[in-house]
């Protein structure tokens, strides 16, 4: 019997997602959680074969929750609607074993759990397709810039921040925006957003 917890923020979806798990013959769901803090607190608690995760939820996303479950022993299926390949870079890293998306049939999901418990790892074909394309452009330095400006820092906050002079950050951001190919800081910091680029 494959024992599984599920992570899932959105209520009609846990309860739709345990119930079709729980008519398969050969799976249990042990454990339910809204976010990943639970879901760390349920897989320390039962053991479960496997942890399905949503990403975006409260007080700890499903990234985050795998990356420390990685080595666990637990294996971990991301279950997710963004199909945003810096969200799947930072979900191989963690070990994931499974990255599937909502809109795929509920099989689907069965037949992988399988797979995945036999040693086989499951990625979502459109992923595997931008991942191999889309690689984020910018410098650790010119990232970790990027993330200030997304925190609301002006160039002055940024320079003292990082220990940096005015010009120098100005100059970063002029080469952000152009590796973006963006207009501005907002576009720049959507476009990130959207690929998952941020931390």
């Amino acid at each position: 019997m494959i024992s599984i917890v599920i992570a899932e923020d959105q209520r009609m979806m846990l309860g739709a997602l345990g119930s079709l798990l729980s008519l398969e013959d050969d799976m249990k769901v042990v454990g339910k959680a809204s976010n990943g803090e639970e879901a760390l607190a349920l897989v320390n608690e039962h053991a479960p074969d496997v942890c399905i995760m949503d990403i975006e939820m409260p007080e700890k996303s499903g990234l985050e929750a795998a990356e420390e479950l990685k080595g666990k022993g637990c294996k971990v299926i991301i279950l997710t609607t963004f199909a945003r390949t810096g969200y799947f870079q930072r979900a191989l890293k963690a070990g994931v074993s499974g990255y599937l998306l909502k809109d795929s049939p509920s099989e689907e999901l069965a037949n992988s759990i399988r797979s995945i418990m036999s040693g086989r790892r499951i990625y979502a074909p459109e992923l595997m397709d931008d991942f191999y394309g889309e690689e984020n452009p910018l410098t650790d330095r010119e990232k970790e810039v990027l993330e200030l400006v997304a925190d609301g820092k002006n160039t002055k906050e940024i320079a003292d921040q990082l220990s940096l002079k005015a010009g120098t950050v100005r100059n970063y951001i002029s080469t952000i925006l152009d590796k973006l190919e963006v207009k501005n800081r907002i576009e720049a910091i959507s476009q990130s957003k959207e690929k998952g680029w941020f931390k």
